[in-house]
């Protein structure tokens, strides 16, 4: 259905019924309620490329996400889905692009051919060349997460480093003396990934104020890596009696680890870190844990974004989560007979 079928149904010209949707040019009350009637019979919607045209925008939103190689995990997939929702909400569209390796010139088509009236931006690292191309391309966008220099940019994001250092405190009072931190991956962590960088910084401040040894480790994220870097921190150190992590896709193949090592979660080594609901509730038994709000952590960052495309020029908000630490069954007392082998032999010895 288009502008020429609802002039011959209506008995005007197309230019008519241009300029009574359009309201460049006034028409006549009963011709307008004549082509209104046509249009509500016919369901017409306007064409969005000619609508973009004359609002001047788009009407879609693109979310930048990691390269399309990567499998996202599930608080990335309930990111992803809340942005989608929260856009459908405001009448807006959302364009999914990779970023990262190959996938760079999808990003810069997104920006240098005005595909969209604003971006957020997934996977923020502590130095960030994406977020100085949006800057200067004077494009709206939030940032989930936040470069080391953020006065200039919106964003939303999760205190990890306090976290981690709650998560942390929390093991400690619960008399544990070494602590590992299971880690994004390698690469991650190495490009400067800002969740990572500061869950270790948050992890490394609350070891040495407590007193606790600490051993920062990054994993892949997935179960296997998880599996075998546990089993080899085991081996490496059997004193170790609980963990803390941010990888919360490492955490099935954590609890393979300590069933094939024999160990039972609390009695044995205690378990705790920042993951969304689902993970920690399907860690056996249920994780200690804080939950990051994927969802809502989409939602505002869409309503960030509308303030953002509707006023440019006010000054960027900071948003900043720091959600409860649950207290579920996966943390307990230090076990006594996991003790260093040192102080295991002292103890035959006397």
């Amino acid at each position: 259905m288009n502008i020429g079928e609802i002039a011959r149904r209506a008995g005007v010209s197309r230019s008519t019924v241009s300029y009574s949707l359009s309201g460049k040019r006034p028409v006549a009350p009963t011709t307008r309620k004549r082509i209104q009637d046509v249009i509500d019979e016919l369901g017409y919607r306007p064409n969005a490329t000619a609508r973009a045209l004359k609002e001047g925008r788009t009407r879609t939103i693109g979310l930048v996400i990691p390269p399309a190689g990567n499998r996202l995990n599930h608080m990335q997939l309930d990111f992803v889905a809340s942005v989608v929702d929260a856009a459908a909400r405001a009448d807006l569209d959302v364009l999914l692009s990779p970023s990262g390796g190959d996938h760079d010139k999808s990003f810069e088509r997104l920006i240098s051919e005005r595909r969209v009236d604003g971006v957020i931006l997934m996977e923020i690292r502590v130095e960030d060349a994406r977020v100085g191309r949006l800057q200067q391309a004077r494009l709206p966008f939030v940032g989930i997460g936040h470069t080391a220099g953020d006065e200039e940019m919106c964003w939303i994001d999760v205190d990890y480093a306090g976290l981690i250092r709650h998560t942390v405190r929390h093991l400690a009072d619960l008399g544990h003396r070494k602590v590992a931190l299971v880690n994004r991956s390698p690469e991650l962590v190495a490009a400067g990934y800002g969740p990572a960088l500061r869950a270790a910084e948050g992890f490394a401040a609350a070891t040495a104020e407590r007193g606790v040894t600490g051993i920062d480790v990054p994993c892949g994220d997935d179960a296997r890596s998880g599996q075998d870097l546990l089993a080899a921190l085991l081996d490496a150190h059997p004193d170790l009696t609980a963990l803390t992590t941010i990888n919360e896709a490492a955490l099935p193949g954590i609890q393979r680890a300590l069933d094939d090592a024999g160990l039972v979660v609390p009695q044995d080594f205690s378990v705790t870190g920042v993951a969304a609901t689902l993970w920690a509730e399907d860690f056996r038994p249920p994780l200690t844990a804080a939950d990051v709000p994927a969802l809502d952590m989409g939602d505002k960052a869409v309503a960030l974004l509308v303030e953002r495309i509707a006023s440019p020029s006010t000054p960027p908000r900071h948003i900043l989560l720091a959600p409860p630490v649950s207290l579920r069954s996966s943390t307990g007392a230090a076990p006594a007979h996991r003790a260093a082998p040192a102080e295991k032999a002292a103890a035959t010895r006397s």
